[in-house]
């Protein structure tokens, strides 16, 4: 499992190899030419001011030590030896630039992979794995999971190295110097390292428990913002904000536990580093007193303590972001896991005409064990305006799904213009036949944008033909900006029937053979329902138009009327047929039509009165 958690957070990073090689090799270099920088003070001290020192024990490169030997003066000594420190040192900030541009570069470049990748494989999820998502675990997995992969790969990995790097030539110089002294140094690495792995498998655990509570809260905040009206709309402000503290609450616990865990690690790795402070000075100090080392070694042996000092101390940092980076990568990983819904997909791009035919179609989720649909069979004609009809969950929606295969059947056949619906490209059927839902989504944009959202070149009187039939132009002329007014975000700015309408609107400007309309007349009047309709059989072109309705009065100018009744179709017939035939239709209608009757009564004697 580790090293299955360890291939998807280095996977990232396989594209990126030249760089993160760079990045590596000069993670590397950096504490190798470090290492150097006491040699020079070592020099100064013990060559330069006590000449007691044999070149031969200095590890700077021979002909820089040759050229030193060259200035007999002191002073002129120090002063171009610390010349050649600065350049050296201005050398490795050039590198230590050059390493910050490429890691930034890679960086950025993981993390945009990571979103592509991401982005579009949930845009190629089903349709039932979205019904059941959290969008605000998504969002985090998406976002924040991201950051720490990124951050890590790009930062903490090459950092890793870089500690080993200054561990390493720290220690070998210091070696050089004195191997007492070095193996001093050491001797507290073992409980480091002990300690080390002990925490990376505690903070796995823990980061993996406050990833959840974080999304559990941000779940929480999402559903809120989104249903912010509702919310108002009952007064149940205390009852959200109460909900939102015991989440909150709960990743604050989570959080809490977790840093005291990580402060009682640097607590511990903090009293280590200052132990091997304190014995590392204390051998040195009775190595002087010895005369075994001199002034200018112990000055060079505190500066390379620093170099294994700070490298234990930041290991448990790196451990503990690796922790979260193998969780985050694991988070993204489940979600990259899960099959899209194209691996079952058609090949067929038949021409679709309109000629739909279902023949005793079953259907039911998976969740559950009862048929949502049974047997139900039917058969609507191009250009056909065809009205289904029935009680809340009798499937009508779902028969849409499962004409843009948004669901699959569990039995029976679908065909359209003859050809099976399961052999189709998803893709295909999809542009073929249009759906527009009871509830559409509007963009933050204008009211033209949303109209054209999916046509990017368009001729405006073609945009303005659209809005026409769909009965909104008017509606559009009447504000203050016309098309070019700004609909808030998923649309609050407009009433649910312009909303409705924009959506029509929408869809009748591509143009497809065959038009669902899933309930997306029920929040515009009867007058309106009966215009858009109208504009609908006025058009020219070739129109299968399938309306899912509650509305009686919809239905019955539809050239067929399907009525579903516990998912089986019970009836299929004209209005006048099924107004006549014992059943749910005519029951319907002797309420609705009633009602409608007395509708047009009182607006006739209003007329007369006028």
């Amino acid at each position: 499992m580790k090293k299955k958690g360890f291939n998807n957070l280095v996977k990232w990073a396989k594209p990126h190899l030249p760089k993160l090689s760079l990045v590596l090799f000069f993670s590397v270099l950096n504490p190798l030419l470090y290492s150097y920088v006491p040699q020079f003070i070592r020099y100064i001290v013990n060559v330069v001011f006590d000449s007691n020192l044999t070149e031969g024990r200095i590890t700077l490169p021979s002909f820089l030590l040759s050229y030193y030997d060259t200035f007999k003066n002191q002073l002129t000594a120090v002063v171009v030896v610390g010349i050649s420190l600065v350049i050296f040192q201005a050398f490795r900030g050039i590198i230590m630039f050059f390493n910050g541009y490429i890691r930034g570069k890679l960086s950025e470049g993981i993390a945009y992979d990571m979103r592509v990748s991401m982005f579009q494989h949930i845009q190629d999820l089903s349709y039932t794995y979205h019904n059941n998502v959290d969008t605000g675990d998504l969002i985090q997995r998406c976002t924040s999971d991201n950051e720490t992969i990124k951050s890590f790969l790009s930062s903490q990995f090459p950092q890793l190295l870089y500690i080993i790097g200054s561990f390493t030539f720290g220690a070998i110089q210091m070696g050089l110097i004195n191997k007492t002294i070095m193996l001093v140094s050491l001797v507290v690495v073992p409980f480091t390292l002990t300690g080390s792995i002990f925490y990376f498998r505690y903070i796995k655990k823990k980061f993996e428990i406050v990833e959840e509570a974080e999304s559990q809260m941000t779940t929480v905040i999402q559903e809120n913002v989104n249903g912010v009206r509702v919310v108002k709309a009952f007064a149940n402000e205390q009852f959200e904000i109460d909900k939102f503290e015991k989440e909150n609450r709960k990743f604050a616990d989570e959080s809490r536990h977790l840093t005291n865990s990580m402060a009682l690690y640097w607590g511990f790795s903090d009293f280590i580093t200052f132990l091997q402070y304190v014995l590392t000075l204390s051998v040195a100090i009775f190595l002087v007193k010895t005369e075994t080392v001199l002034a200018g070694d112990i000055i060079a042996c505190l500066m390379y303590i620093g170099m294994l000092v700070w490298p234990i101390r930041g290991l448990g940092r790196i451990i503990g972001d690796f922790g979260k980076a193998i969780v985050a990568s694991q988070r993204i990983d489940e979600i990259l896991s899960i099959s899209d819904e194209y691996e079952n997909d058609g090949l067929e791009k038949p021409e679709v005409t309109g000629l739909i035919e279902f023949d005793q179609v079953s259907f039911r989720f998976s969740d559950s064990e009862v048929n949502l649909l049974n047997d139900v069979s039917f058969k609507i004609n191009p250009g056909e305006t065809v009205a289904i009809i029935g009680k809340t969950g009798s499937g009508k929606s779902t028969i849409a799904s499962i004409l843009v295969r948004l669901l699959e059947c569990e039995s029976g056949s679908i065909k359209i213009d003859g050809v099976e619906l399961k052999d189709i490209s998803k893709r295909w059927i999809r542009d073929k036949i249009g759906i527009v839902l009871q509830d559409p989504f509007l963009y933050a944009a204008s009211v033209y944008d949303n109209i054209k959202i999916a046509l990017r070149e368009i001729e405006q009187e073609k945009v303005y033909t659209a809005a026409k039939m769909a009965s909104i132009h008017d509606d559009i002329m009447g504000f203050e900006k016309g098309y070019e007014t700004l609909v808030g975000e998923k649309g609050v700015t407009l009433s649910d029937g312009q909303k409705q309408r924009v959506a029509i609107a929408r869809m009748l400007l591509l143009e497809k053979p065959v038009i669902l309309f899933d309930d997306s007349l029920s929040a515009v009047d009867t007058t309106t329902d009966l215009a858009i309709r109208n504009a609908l059989k006025k058009n020219s072109r070739m129109l299968t138009s399938i309306i899912i309705t509650h509305r009686i009065t919809t239905a019955k100018e539809a050239d067929k009327i399907i009525v579903l009744e516990n998912g089986k179709v019970a009836a299929i017939g004209t209005h006048e047929e099924l107004a006549h035939q014992e059943g749910l239709y005519k029951n319907l209608w002797d309420i609705q039509g009633a009602l409608e009757d007395e509708f047009l009564n009182l607006v006739e004697r209003s007329e007369i009165d006028e």
